[in-house]
């Protein structure tokens, strides 16, 4: 078991908040949200998992999405993208303390391998819904369905390396519930994208 102090803890703890913190601020439109798209932002929620981690992740963006259900899809990628970007960070900063067993090391390489997988698949999947003139859109929807569920499957991977008796302690807790988290953002991502799919079609 790791033997991780608190105060290495909570010094890591500040440093993931403030990452977040200044990734939520530079993506967040600033002008209030208008009342019309906050709640297409909410009723888009109800085909999501996770609503309240949806409307919460995604109602600061309501000026940027308007009524879209591609702005919206494509919105929700980003969010899930950052959120990646900014845990894998924190994992390997977090791997770098003293203190930690060689075994939780070796499970937050083999993490951070993972998210790096899902960082690209995301990034391809902006990039496609980005570029689509719509001359073939449901090629394109297959693809960026294929690789947001394969950056799902990568996240889902991660967080499995950090079960067991063996993996106990603040280390386990806070990455665990980082990827949780990510993938639970990735979870919504596909569901926004299959519905902005239904509606298209």
């Amino acid at each position: 078991m790791e033997s991780l102090s608190s105060k290495q803890f909570f010094a890591s703890l500040f440093i993931l908040l403030a990452t977040s913190s200044y990734i939520n601020s530079s993506l967040a439109a600033t002008p209030t949200p208008n009342k019309v798209s906050t709640e297409f932002i909410k009723t888009s929620c109800n085909s999501t998992t996770y609503k309240k981690l949806c409307l919460t992740s995604l109602s600061t963006y309501a000026n940027l999405i308007q009524t879209s259900p591609k702005l919206l899809a494509m919105t929700a990628i980003n969010v899930t993208l950052s959120s990646a970007k900014s845990t894998s960070t924190m994992m390997v900063n977090l791997s770098k303390s003293q203190g930690i067993s060689p075994k939780v090391v070796a499970a937050m390489k083999d993490c951070v391998e993972e998210l790096s997988d899902s960082v690209y698949e995301l990034k391809k999947s902006i990039g496609e819904m980005k570029n689509n003139k719509g001359f073939n859109f449901q090629l394109m929807i297959n693809d960026i369905q294929t690789w947001v569920s394969a950056a799902l499957t990568d996240e889902t991977t991660c967080s499995d390396g950090f079960q067991g008796k063996a993996m106990n302690g603040n280390v386990k807790t806070l990455v665990r519930a980082e990827i949780v988290n990510v993938a639970h953002l990735t979870s919504n991502a596909l569901a926004l994208i299959n519905r902005y799919a239904s509606l298209h079609g």
